[in-house]
């Protein structure tokens, strides 16, 4: 049982609706069920040609807002919609009354024991479901208190679900994102949108903060990806950022201006004081290369010190923006002359060996071409000595990672999924609340992949992995070793979103590792007892097993000779098919027709559910 708070102005205008055919003749037999006052005594009177006669009734509904009528009290009618799940059993009247009793009571509208409370009645025109009709005025004059109304009334739907054994479903426990208003779909339809801005702003605030590790490269990515932000600042401090709001340059109102949304109105986490959390909160281990290989941190390293040399004007600049992008830089100086420096080194933050110590790559172990002797030729040469202009700086870089550096990348975020899932599964059997922070920066690395693999198919993963990583009621895990690394991970395969990539073996091998990590939540939201998560994280699974699926090439059972007799298909040709990026001539192609043998890849995910 599903219940739907909306807000109105009208009572009357809402009661002829209820009480009419509907937008397709929908409604029958509409009769008040329920009230403020006896139903028989409250139901509409017939006029001689069988129309309705509303005037009593919206009298006596209307009767309390007369000494409440003023500024900010523009939408005085309360409407909630209380449907049954397709496939329950038809209520009575009796029962139905009974439902909407218990939500006037456990809202405090209407309290059983409170004869002062709100005017409410409650029409039945369907045997599915019923609408409460109530003005927002105490009839002892006063003000009710609405605060959190939608979760009482989705705890009155629980509660008749247990009384009349009715469909079970999920508790309003705060994981949903916003959804699209009515207004907002129908205006992406009449636009050819293919979605609403509210949906496409979502997943590009979540994009960046898995790539950001700072508030001020989220605002970066944004603008990269053409979002318009807006910060909000304090009115007691005001150079202090308590918020922001983003914006799409097409959407705009009928007057023309920008339709804004703060990062609440997108989703619980998306807020920036938890946004804040992700990049530095209690218990964060801020080192960008903790848990990195050494293959991809050497990547990662190559990218950021490129970027920084193609950007920077003069030698000055180029360490300024090194340590800019979160790299420790250590000079080397000259014996001849101690005050002139020779070399340099970087290493990420948290890029440690096995025995503690920092690893350090110099320029020219990461590329000949990033030498400092190299640089300082480029930057004289290109620019004469002198600083480059605003514009120059400012320009884009244009680094690409080798097909090799992002497939280090790809297998090292692989492992840490893999990892995660293993440590998800058994929180799962004992310390559920242990896993909460790896569940919620697995949603990081799925966006972090989608925009790195530009699958459309992971995009919709990611979307709908969202609501099984958030925590109920909106709170924000401990950090933990499991969560950090999955971000680490995220981050890095941001990188490769902004450069050339393209589906690999390796990736192929991410897909599966992600389809393990949504089937471990899936496992830990069924323990915790959370449905909604729980079925999130299942079609999220579903969602990456159909990517990895298609990323496959298929299989064909037998192959034609040049004189048309088939012959059965060998061992080159199976390596040939599972490892095509290794064999110049592609994989083998396909017989029409041909069965497609089950693989440990492609198989489907488990279902959730307690391991045993």
């Amino acid at each position: 049982m599903i219940g739907k708070v909306l807000r109105g102005t009208r009572a009357g205008r809402l009661l002829y609706y209820l009480y009419g055919p509907g937008k397709a003749n929908e409604h029958t037999d509409p009769h008040l069920v329920a009230g403020f006052r006896d139903p028989a005594e409250l139901e509409p009177p017939r006029r001689p040609d069988g129309s309705r006669d509303f005037r009593r009734l919206t009298g006596l509904l209307a009767q309390p807002l007369a000494a409440l009528k003023g500024p900010g009290y523009d939408e005085p009618v309360w409407h909630c919609s209380v449907r049954a799940a397709p496939g329950d059993r038809t209520l009575s009247d009796a029962e139905w009354a009974q439902a909407a009793e218990d939500i006037m009571h456990r809202t405090g509208l209407a309290p059983s024991e409170d004869d002062a409370g709100v005017r409410w009645v409650a029409v039945r025109h369907a045997g599915d479901h019923v609408h409460i009709v109530a003005t927002l005025a105490r009839q002892d004059g006063s003000r009710p208190r609405i605060w959190n109304d939608f979760y009482r009334v989705r705890e009155a739907c629980q509660a008749a679900e247990e009384r009349y054994g009715l469909r079970l479903t999920a508790p309003a426990d705060r994981t949903a994102a916003k959804r699209p208003s009515r207004a907002e779909t129908e205006q992406a339809a009449r636009r050819g949108w293919d979605e609403p801005p509210r949906v496409a702003l979502r997943r590009h605030v979540c994009a960046a903060a898995a790539g950001a590790r700072s508030e001020q490269e989220f605002f970066d990515r944004l603008a990269d990806a053409g979002v318009l932000a807006r910060k909000r600042h304090s009115t007691i401090r005001p150079g202090e950022v308590t918020g922001y709001a983003v914006g799409l340059p097409q959407h705009a109102s009928r007057e023309g201006g920008l339709i804004w949304y703060g990062g609440g109105k997108l989703a619980a986490d998306l807020t920036l004081p938890k946004l804040r959390r992700r990049w530095c909160g209690p218990g964060a281990e801020h080192g960008r290369g903790h848990g990195l290989s050494a293959p991809a941190a050497r990547a990662v390293l190559r990218g950021a010190v490129t970027t920084a040399a193609e950007q920077a004007g003069s030698e000055p600049d180029f360490f300024t923006r090194l340590r800019a992008a979160g790299l420790e830089v250590r000079l080397r100086f000259s014996e001849a002359n101690p005050g002139q420096v020779t070399g340099y080194a970087v290493t990420l933050p948290g890029h440690h060996d096995r025995d503690g110590r920092a690893v350090w790559y110099s320029g020219g172990r990461l590329s000949g071409e990033l030498t400092l002797p190299r640089l300082r030729g480029q930057w004289e040469a290109q620019h004469g000595g002198a600083e480059r202009s605003g514009a120059d700086a400012a320009r884009s870089a244009t680094f690409r990672f080798t097909t090799a550096e992002r497939d280090a990348i790809y297998e090292d975020a692989a492992r840490q999924a893999a990892a995660a899932a293993e440590h998800i599964r058994r929180c799962a059997q004992h310390d559920p609340a242990a896993a909460a922070d790896a569940a919620w920066a697995a949603a990081d690395v799925l966006h972090s992949a989608a925009g790195a693999l530009g699958s459309r198919v992971l995009r919709r993963a990611a979307d709908a992995y969202e609501r099984a990583a958030r925590a109920p009621y909106g709170r924000i895990p401990d950090r933990t070793r499991d969560g950090e690394r999955l971000r680490t991970a995220a981050r890095s395969l941001s990188l490769i979103s902004m450069c050339s990539g393209g589906v690999t073996l390796v990736s192929v091998t991410l897909l599966a590792s992600l389809v393990a990590l949504s089937a471990a939540v899936a496992e830990l939201r069924h323990a915790q007892q959370h449905a909604a998560q729980a079925a999130a994280a299942r079609a999220t699974a579903e969602h990456l097993h159909a990517a990895v699926t298609s990323a496959r090439p298929p299989l064909p059972q037998a192959q034609t000779q040049a004189h048309g007799r088939a012959r059965p298909v060998t061992a080159p040709d199976l390596a040939r098919r599972d490892m095509p990026a290794a064999w110049p001539g592609g994989p083998v192609s396909a017989t029409p027709g041909a069965a497609r043998p089950a693989s440990p890849a492609s198989r489907p995910p488990r279902r959730a559910g307690p391991s045993r």
